[in-house]
């Protein structure tokens, strides 16, 4: 079985495939002083409830932009699933995309996979739009290739600023407030983030396909993504699972290899 780790900079992604399906899939706080020894602990117990165990996974695959939490990740799989793990943006492994950037080894990896994964069911040029800690915007042609996009700071990021440099400002959870006009502190607060980052969005969209000359399929990923369906203009459809199935792909086309 494949261990499939995603570790962004809020959460990371541990997720279980048997080789035919995704068998389990938990999420944690990115926590860069977390040890190898925890992790496996953490992981065991949830593995038990699934009916598994860690001496069923002989294999791992792991994306992060948290350097400091790789080198734990990295010895789990050494330690407890006694497999090297192979890591995206080492190496050479093949992607199954093309990174056409002025500097390629500057794209976060979870860029690529995300990339990867939509290309695994997704033909034609595809424009996704992952809400995250920052919410990117990544440009991927018919062809296969990465061609780039916009990176802005994410709901959360924005909702913390507020309340970090507002003395009478609140810390808020993150809704769809059911009128744009605030009639409280809360209340103003939801709308101006969550209309403005709508906002944000459908504008960055509908200037990305105003500059390409090429027919894009808008993709809304990532863990707030559902939270926009229904209100943004220009996201066609909503897919929770494109890093999965991004960092499958990515495994399966390198498996094997020396």
């Amino acid at each position: 079985m494949l261990l499939a780790i995603d570790c962004g900079n809020t959460n990371a992604l541990f997720a279980v495939h048997d080789g035919t399906k995704w068998r389990a899939q938990w999420r944690t706080a990115t926590d860069t002083s977390r040890t190898a020894d925890e992790y496996a602990v953490w992981l065991h117990q949830l593995l038990g409830m699934e009916k598994l165990d860690l001496n069923d996974i002989n294999a791992c695959i792991i994306s992060t932009v948290v350097p400091q939490s790789l080198f734990h990740m990295r010895n789990l799989a050494r330690r407890y699933l006694h497999c090297e793990p192979m890591v995206v943006g080492e190496g050479d492994l093949e992607l199954g995309v093309t990174v056409r950037l002025d500097n390629p080894r500057e794209v976060g990896a979870d860029r690529l996979v995300n990339a990867c994964g939509a290309r695994t069911f997704l033909p034609g040029a595809l424009l996704l739009v992952d809400s995250g800690t920052a919410t990117t915007f990544d440009l991927v042609s018919s062809q296969g290739e990465f061609l780039g996009g916009a990176i802005a700071p994410g709901m959360y990021l924005a909702l913390q600023a507020l309340h970090d440099a507002a003395a009478k400002l609140p810390r808020i959870a993150i809704d769809k407030p059911a009128h744009t006009i605030g009639t409280n502190t809360v209340a103003a607060m939801q709308s101006g983030i969550f209309w403005g980052y709508v906002g944000l969005i459908d504008g960055l969209v509908r200037r990305i396909k105003a500059e390409y000359d090429e027919p894009l399929t808008v993709v809304g990923t990532g863990g707030i993504s559902p939270l926009f369906s229904g209100s943004s203009e220009t996201i066609e459809r909503f897919e929770s699972d494109l890093t999965i199935r991004g960092l499958l792909d990515i495994y399966n086309r390198n498996r094997g290899r020396s």
